[in-house]
C-alpha cells in the first residue's frame, strides 16, 4: 500500500496521515492517525448535530406559521440574503467578545448559519401547497394546525428536507473554523500548519470533504424518501412515468 501512496505524492502522504501517526513537524509531538482524526471528527459531528438541530427547532415552527397565514415573505427573503453577506468569521469573532471562548460561541454562530436556508426553504415549501388542498381542508372543517400537520407540511417536507441539507452541508463544511473558538475539531490540523504542515492540512480536508459529502447524500436519500408518490410521479418525464402507471396498473394481485 505504502508505493502506491507515494506515486501521489502529497495526497498520498495526506491519506497516510490520516492512518498513521508521525512526528509534528515542530518535533516532540505525535500527530495524524486514526485516534486523534476520529476525536476531531465525533467533536467536529457533535457541535454540527446540535447546530442543526437547534436552528431547525428555532427556524422551521416559525416559517410553518409564517406560511400557514401568508405572511412574512421580506422575512424569509432578508433572512436567507444576511445569511449569505455575513461572514462566519466576523460572527465568530463577535460572539467571542460576548460569549468567549468554547462550544456555546461555536455553536451560535453555526446555528445562524443554518438558520436561513431553513426559513427559506420551509416558508417556500409551505406557500407552494396548492391553495385549492387547503380551501378544500378548511371547507371540510379542519382547525388551522390540522391543514398545518394534515395537508401542508407533508408536502411541504421535501422542500424543507432540501432546506436541511443545504443546512447541514454549510454547517459541517464551517465547522472547520472551531478550533478559532478553542474547540478541536478537523478545522485544528487545518488552521495549524506550523504543527500539521501541509501533509496534515490536507489530510484533514480529505475527512472534511468526504464527511460533506456523505452528509449530503444521507439528506437527499432522506428527501426522496419524504416525498409523496404523487410528487415522485408529476416530476418524472412523460413517457417514464406512463411506463411507470402502466406496469402498475397490471401489476398482478
Amino acid at each position: 500500500m505504502s508505493l502506491p501512496l507515494a506515486l501521489l505524492g502529497d495526497f498520498g502522504e495526506a491519506i497516510k496521515f490520516i492512518f498513521q501517526e508521525r512526528e509534528s513537524v515542530s518535533g516532540g509531538v505525535q500527530i495524524g492517525g486514526i485516534p486523534e482524526m476520529a476525536g476531531f471528527g465525533l467533536t467536529h459531528m457533535h457541535v454540527s448535530i446540535v447546530a442543526i438541530l437547534i436552528a431547525a427547532a428555532l427556524a422551521i415552527p416559525l416559517s410553518l406559521w409564517l406560511g400557514h397565514i401568508g405572511r412574512g415573505e421580506f422575512v424569509a427573503t432578508a433572512t436567507s440574503n444576511v445569511g449569505r453577506a455575513v461572514p462566519s468569521l466576523a460572527l465568530l469573532a463577535f460572539f467571542i467578545s460576548f460569549i468567549g471562548l468554547g462550544l456555546n460561541n461555536v455553536i451560535a454562530v453555526l446555528v445562524l448559519l443554518a438558520i436561513p436556508p431553513l426559513i427559506t426553504s420551509t416558508y417556500v415549501g409551505i406557500r407552494q401547497v396548492d391553495r385549492d388542498a387547503v380551501d378544500a381542508a378548511r371547507g371540510q372543517g379542519m382547525t388551522g394546525w390540522e391543514i398545518v400537520s394534515k395537508v401542508e407540511l407533508p408536502l411541504a417536507l421535501p422542500s424543507i428536507f432540501g432546506g436541511l441539507r443545504t443546512a447541514a452541508v454549510m454547517v459541517v463544511a464551517t465547522a472547520t473554523i472551531a478550533p478559532l473558538a478553542n474547540v478541536q475539531t478537523l478545522g485544528t490540523p487545518i488552521l495549524t500548519p506550523q504543527t500539521y504542515g501541509f501533509v496534515g492540512q490536507l489530510g484533514a480536508s480529505i475527512v472534511v470533504a468526504l464527511i460533506t459529502v456523505a452528509v449530503d447524500f444521507v439528506f437527499a436519500r432522506l428527501q426522496r424518501a419524504v416525498t409523496p408518490a404523487g410528487l415522485k410521479l408529476s416530476e418524472m418525464p412523460a413517457r417514464r412515468r406512463f411506463l411507470f402507471t402502466t406496469k402498475r396498473s397490471f401489476k398482478p394481485t
